[in-house]
């Protein structure tokens, strides 16, 4: 299965997940398309990537929450030449505090690389694999997909239209010889906790949250295996079930109260 798939484009590629799916996919033999606004980080990774792996690891500075920035990418990719076969859709991001007190451009860009970027590079990248009759596609959901999220009320609710548009486009897919997965990891360590503010929440403060390599593994683990969703963690799946079955306003009291500052 893993020789089938050679290159892979990571986004979101400068930290966190992203630089572990770099690492764990260049282990796997793959050559890689980095990309991130950090060009300076996505340089050394690369670096870092050809040293340890003898790994092909291109760069590509693109910024994903303005329209140039998804459509530079697939033709900087285009031109490249390099087949995609395995897309890591992870670049993303999220904001904590009150809707009305947010400020709305990082709420507009927000949307724009969660979802819109997210779609398009989807849309580009799966025609190629449809004309080989061969792909992957691992698209970065959370926990949070599955229930609304007071105080980071857009960015829960981004997460859920990744997983809703991955779990279609799995079944649309299928047959095809094409895999898509949803990754739903939980707190995870990275700078996404300090960057949105989250770190000083009643859910955050004083865990020790799984490593991020771990969940990496988990995900494309279960993209080999051809998994429509796969969620981190027992207790975030068993959290999960439950906010499908549990009243409603219990399950948005529960998550308002875990996400105010401890």
């Amino acid at each position: 299965m893993q020789n089938e798939i050679r290159t892979a484009l990571i986004t979101g590629a400068s930290a966190g997940l992203g630089v572990e799916f770099a690492r764990r996919l260049a282990a796997d033999g793959f050559r890689l398309i980095l990309t991130a606004r950090r060009t300076e980080l996505l340089q050394s990774l690369s670096d870092e990537l050809k040293a340890k792996y003898g790994t092909e690891a291109m760069v590509i500075a693109a910024d994903l929450s303005i329209d140039q920035g998804w459509m530079g990418l697939c033709e900087s990719v285009d031109r490249i030449g390099w087949p995609v076969d395995t897309l890591i859709n992870n670049a993303g991001f999220g904001t904590h505090g009150t809707f009305h007190s947010s400020d709305p451009q990082s709420q507009a860009d927000m949307i724009h690389v969660n979802v819109l970027a997210l779609t398009m590079l989807t849309r580009h990248f799966v025609r190629g694999m449809l004309e080989r009759s061969n792909g992957a596609i691992l698209n970065v959901a959370s926990v949070a997909a599955f229930q609304p999220g007071p105080l980071m009320s857009v960015y829960f609710a981004t997460k859920a239209y990744v997983l809703s548009f991955s779990e279609a486009l799995h079944e649309e897919l299928r047959g095809t010889g094409i895999r898509v997965t949803a990754l739903c990891p939980g707190p995870t360590e990275s700078e996404f906790m300090t960057v949105s503010g989250m770190d000083a929440s009643r859910l955050i403060k004083g865990r020790r949250l799984p490593a991020a390599a771990d969940v990496v593994s988990l995900g494309i683990s279960s993209l080999y295996s051809g998994k429509r969703i796969v969620i981190h963690g027992f207790g975030n799946r068993v959290l999960a079930r439950l906010s499908a079955w549990l009243p409603r306003m219990l399950v948005l009291r529960t998550t308002h109260y875990l996400q105010k500052k401890a």
